[in-house]
């Protein structure tokens, strides 16, 4: 029978997830602006406005990697987005990528610092998460930006023996404060497969979450005068252990939330169907062993595939924790297989659902979640260069003008915005 389907419309079909803001539609063409993720907004520092920066090109993977910045003065109206450090358009291969920027705003002084993984040209596993931890500052509200010194990252045994080979690592959210005020973020340390071989393609990496900590830089110092310290001080980073191979650990993009009783709590996403987490009783200096994610102690796993799975402080003091809900098995799509004929987490990162979250003082796991509610879905029809059918992977959340908004992209192609209100989360 003839296809039946009717044609998608590029530049309507980001009301599909039925967003109350529209932030980006690409425009195409030589711009190289159609693959849009890592969605970090946050509060300009000197104006009454919203910032949001993130990681643009023409599709993930392709070597074109930059960086964009935004603004808007109300959170529904945003201007269009800047290119100020990466691949500029009909430049690969010339200027170097920049991705996976995350801001850093120094309370005292107003500056804004950008952290990236650079490209220094030379590579490990992929060219977009190997490279130095490259800075930016700005002390004009991010409407230009002065290059600081590449940061010095620690290196461990997983990665590569050549020290001129940059470590890969990925940071994807902004930074909470721990029970001290001070500025901590969590990243992904992905293993050289020098060092650790993959035993069936990119997404069997063998991984660990860790964390750095600014210790100074509220005070706004010069990059070279930064002060960080890298956690946990007892390894290198949390290890959730594989269910079919062994020596081998997926743990992947920790999300942090700050405990009412100062406590660190994470999350990650794993390989083993669900997500998993862990505590800290000393701002992140050690860690609990590792535990799957449920819904209350002694409750169901959390199920989720290898896919991002933030927490989110509500307004009121509960939490809110996004995830797909499947375990990497939808349909005909199964992560779990040894070969894959197509990119199978294009088509089970959808749909995104929230769980809300107290805490429990007393509980094992001090956050124990409510029944999921679906509150964002792509229908399972694919877009873009990536062809993918994902859905609010890389998001951030602020609360502004009275509004709490969850900035999403859309098949990493349209940046959105859904309000969080308590219809909303059911």
């Amino acid at each position: 029978m003839p296809d039946t389907t009717p044609p998608i419309d590029l530049a309507t079909d980001w009301k599909r997830s039925k967003p109350d803001i529209v932030v980006y539609v690409p425009k195409g063409g030589a711009l190289n602006d159609t693959d849009n993720e890592h969605f970090l907004v946050f509060p300009a520092p000197k104006s009454d406005e919203l910032l949001a920066m993130w990681t643009q090109s023409s599709c993930e993977g392709r070597g074109d990697n930059h960086l964009v910045l935004a603004r808007s003065p109300d959170g529904t109206h945003w201007s269009e987005p800047v290119r100020f450090v990466g691949t500029g358009p009909g430049r690969k291969g010339v200027d170097p990528q920049a991705s996976w920027g995350f801001p850093v705003v120094a309370a005292k002084t107003g500056r804004i610092y950008c952290f990236y993984t650079k490209d220094v040209g030379r590579y490990d596993n992929d060219t977009q998460g190997c490279g130095a931890m490259g800075c930016l500052f700005s002390d004009d509200n991010a409407v230009s930006w002065t290059h600081g010194p590449d940061l010095p990252m620690p290196r461990n045994r997983y990665d590569h023996a050549d020290p001129s080979i940059p470590k890969n690592w990925i940071v994807w959210q902004k930074p909470i404060r721990d029970a001290k005020g001070r500025q901590i973020v969590g990243y992904t340390q992905c293993s050289s497969a020098s060092v650790v071989p993959r035993p069936h393609g990119w997404w069997t990496t063998d991984s660990r979450s860790a964390f750095m900590r600014f210790e100074n830089i509220d005070e706004g110092p010069e990059p070279a005068a930064l002060r960080i310290t890298w956690l946990p001080v007892d390894g290198p980073g949390l290890e959730v252990q594989h269910r079919d191979i062994p020596n081998f650990s997926t743990a992947q993009e920790p999300s942090l939330v700050l405990l009412p009783d100062g406590r660190l709590f994470v999350v990650m996403r794993t390989l083993e169907g669900h997500v998993w987490y862990s505590v800290s009783d000393d701002d992140g200096a050690t860690w609990r062993p590792t535990e799957v994610l449920r819904f209350r102690d002694g409750g169901e796993p959390v199920k989720h595939p290898l896919s991002c799975c933030p927490i989110y402080p509500l307004d009121g003091g509960r939490f809110l924790l996004l995830f797909h809900n499947n375990d990497g098995r939808v349909g005909k799509y199964d992560l779990f297989r040894k070969t894959w004929d197509c990119n199978q987490l294009n088509f089970v990162r959808n749909p995104m659902f929230g769980a809300v979250g107290t805490y429990q003082p007393k509980a094992h796991q001090p956050i124990w979640f409510g029944a999921p509610k679906k509150l964002l879905d792509t229908d399972g029809i694919p877009l873009g260069p990536k062809g993918t059918a994902e859905i609010a992977t890389y998001t951030s959340m602020t609360s502004f003008k009275g509004r709490q908004v969850l900035w999403y992209p859309d098949r990493k192609y349209y940046l959105l915005g859904r309000i969080i209100t308590p219809e909303v989360l059911g």
